[in-house]
């Protein structure tokens, strides 16, 4: 329970002693007599004194500023007058019992703070704050202690007997029922509350819409999985704007992706990138490919560059040892969707190093025929053949006979017109049609240049020595 708020309501209570006579009918804790509570009271002079000095104790703060209350003239002051009750009149001891259970709840006794209360309650001269006051802390502090009948049923009364029921009081019921797992109820009363809060213009708890959210998963069945989703993207579309969290981003995204809205998901987590959210390699990852499936291989490398210069601590469980490493690792499979983020983005440069690391550490030779299909395509064709070749030698490629019809293409483009055919001949074995079909095309178009470079190379011989002669 917030100690701030509880200490408000305190004070606010305690110096509440001028005389008003407005009434309100309510029924004693025990004997169920009606009895009329006034608003306000005044104190007997020397009880009134007496709970000065005990306000000025609880409030004393230190150097610091932090709280400081001097208990020991707390509990000296309060003993006495608990030990001289029946010679105060009933208001003075209700102020006191009040003062008794703040003292329990500050040093973590609920159960003797609730008891201060309903002594409390049952003096017939206690006023309407004190009372309202005394129920709504009851209903708190039964919650503190997991007796939720108990809390919800003060502060239903509490909201009963008091002029103005608040958004705050709907949202202790709303968590009340929640932790009962009466889920419907607990939608019903966060709902006011929030409902509440926007109507006395100020922004309602973050979490309320938490818990808003997290009972519309325990409803799911009976709402619909797709309704629930949609009711739950609301919430955490009001909680990335209100109260801008990653784990609100992470929420809304997956939500996002659970209904197949990719793009939705992919413009959540970008969102969630820019504001420095992302810190694990999962994230980096699913952006990237986020990015990449809508077309935005770019802003893919970017995300995954970004990962490997994002520094991170771990600690290991065992040994507790810090080690600083980054958020996306170097590792063959990142670094294979860099590299084709840098391709598909046609940043041909900035993807040939970044795979032949990847195909360094690869084990098979797939990564290795990439590269040399993207050497190829930068007419570096002596390359193109040995990466080529290191992913034949590695193996375990599909598409074998692809390999082998490219790899005779850059033999032909060097006039390796021998080693060209032989690959031809390998590819054209291929029980699909067009691959056989575009293999012996090339087979016969390599043996036709072939003749041709020879006739050229002779015609060549021959204008040299008739020009030398």
């Amino acid at each position: 329970m917030n100690k701030t708020f509880y200490q408000f309501l305190f004070f606010s209570l305690a110096f509440f002693i001028a005389f008003t006579p407005v009434t309100i009918e309510a029924q004693s804790a025990d004997n169920k007599k009606p009895i009329k509570y006034k608003k306000a009271r005044a104190l007997q002079s020397s009880t009134a004194k007496k709970m000065a000095k005990v306000y000025e104790a609880l409030e004393i703060v230190d150097e610091k500023g932090e709280r400081a209350p001097d208990k020991e003239t707390v509990f000296s002051i309060l003993n006495d007058l608990r030990d001289n009750k029946e010679d105060l009149k009933s208001y003075d001891r209700s102020v006191m019992w009040n003062a008794w259970a703040y003292v329990y709840f500050d040093d973590g006794k609920y159960t003797q703070a609730i008891d201060s209360y309903k002594k409390l309650m049952n003096e017939p001269e206690s006023t309407i704050p004190l009372r309202t006051g005394a129920l709504l802390s009851m209903g708190q502090l039964s919650m503190v202690l997991e007796d939720y009948d108990q809390g919800i049923k003060y502060i239903l009364q509490w909201m009963d007997e008091v002029e103005k029921v608040t958004a705050q009081a709907w949202s202790f019921l709303g968590q009340a029922y929640y932790a009962k797992e009466d889920y419907r109820k607990s939608f019903s009363a966060i709902e006011q509350a929030i409902k509440l809060a926007e109507e006395e213009g100020y922004k309602p708890r973050e979490n309320w819409y938490v818990i808003m959210a997290a009972n519309i998963n325990e409803l799911k069945a009976e709402i619909g999985e797709e309704k629930a989703l949609l009711q739950q993207i609301d919430i955490y579309e009001i909680l990335v704007n209100l109260y801008p969290k990653k784990q609100y981003f992470i929420q809304l995204g997956g939500s996002y992706g659970q209904l197949g809205r990719e793009r939705d998901y992919m413009i959540t987590l970008k969102a969630a990138y820019l504001k420095d959210f992302l810190n694990k390699e999962s994230e980096y990852l699913a952006l990237a490919q986020l990015l990449l499936l809508n077309k935005n291989p770019y802003w893919a490398a970017d995300v995954l560059v970004s990962g490997q210069k994002k520094m991170i601590t771990k600690v290991d469980e065992e040994t507790e040892e810090e080690t600083i490493e980054p958020v996306v690792k170097d590792t063959e499979k990142n670094l294979k969707l860099l590299a084709d983020s840098w391709r598909m983005a046609q940043e041909i440069d900035k993807a040939i190093p970044i795979l032949e690391r990847s195909a360094e550490m690869s084990k098979d030779g797939t990564s290795y025929v990439t590269l040399g299909n993207l050497y190829l395509s930068e007419d570096r064709v002596e390359q193109a053949i040995k990466a080529i070749n290191k992913g034949l030698e590695k193996g375990d490629i599909k598409n074998l006979s692809q390999v082998y019809l490219t790899l005779g293409q850059a033999h032909f483009e060097l006039q390796n017109f021998e080693e060209a055919r032989t690959n031809f001949r390998i590819a054209a074995r291929d029980k699909k049609k067009t691959i056989k079909t575009q293999a012996n095309t090339w087979l016969k178009y390599t043996e036709n240049e072939e003749i041709r470079v020879k006739n050229l190379a002779l015609r060549r011989d021959f204008i040299q020595q008739n020009s030398s002669s």
